[in-house]
């Protein structure tokens, strides 16, 4: 099956480290992050999941710090990680261990047990001419609208780049909320793009930094939501609580008081 951008996501129920997963259930209002990965007990899969775990943080660290920001309540956008390989879970449980012992960090986010392919024929992660029985290096995100935003396929030699990662993330939560797009080799704290969509007197409403034209198509404004922005994790701990970009998979959270927007440094 060949699932494309726009797509509904195929739901599912399968079982995990963290007890059994229903896919829309568990991800129901939020943002997502599916990837797979060939085999458990390999070298790349084992650094890949040190790197994601190494992203996350705990719901209740989250809320017991970032409660509030002076008179300001932060915003949660719940994102949720979920690994997937078809191996069984007794092998999940045990690499689990081997992950904690070289990579430095616990696993702290559900991995699934695809042992009978049912997600990985579902989303189309088994390339027979990649291989024939393990799944390839796949990442999709899934919007709250359950719906694929994006789809990245990486060879079993070539190890994720979660930066990356988290970069369209930032993007797709920024078009989602604010209806700007991203440039080539954009950054988060950099010009966004307003989208065509939007006319010069709604763009006038709608970003009070304001906004420059270059081309009648071609308008960028400063990032909306950078004046006050935060980033954390639920399921990846140890970057959470930077200010601008800490970097988070899985559960993203940033404020923007909208009576300060026009005042950003």
């Amino acid at each position: 099956m060949t699932i494309q951008l726009g797509d509904a996501a195929p739901d599912f129920t399968q079982d995990s480290t963290e007890g059994p997963i229903h896919f829309y259930d568990y991800i129901d209002g939020s943002w997502a992050v599916l990837f797979s990965h060939p085999a458990d007990f390999t070298p790349v899969c084992t650094t890949e999941l040190g790197a994601v775990a190494k992203l996350v943080i705990p719901d209740v660290t989250i809320r017991a710090s970032l409660v509030q920001i002076g008179p300001h309540k932060i915003d949660y956008a719940n994102f949720e990680v979920l690994g997937l390989s078809v191996d069984g879970l007794s092998d999940h449980e045990s690499w689990s261990k081997d992950i904690e012992e070289t990579q430095g960090t616990k696993l702290n986010f559900p991995l699934i047990a695809d042992h009978d392919r049912t997600v990985a024929d579902l989303y189309g992660m088994i390339h027979p001419n990649a291989h024939s029985t393990l799944t390839v290096r796949s990442v999709f995100i899934v919007g709250p609208d359950k719906k694929l935003k994006l789809s990245l396929t990486y060879p079993a030699s070539t190890g994720r780049n979660f930066d990356e990662i988290l970069r369209v993330i930032d993007s797709l939560q920024l078009t989602s909320e604010y209806q700007v797009a991203t440039p080539a080799n954009w950054e988060d704290g950099q010009d966004c793009i307003i989208v065509p969509s939007v006319s010069n007197e709604e763009a006038q409403q709608k970003f009070p930094k304001g906004f420059k034209e270059i081309k009648p198509y071609l308008r960028t404004t400063p990032q909306p939501n950078r004046l006050s922005r935060v980033h954390a994790c639920r399921s990846i701990p140890q970057m959470g609580l930077n200010l601008a970009r800490s970097g988070s998979l899985p559960h993203i959270l940033w404020y923007d008081p909208p009576n300060h927007r026009d005042s950003a440094p």
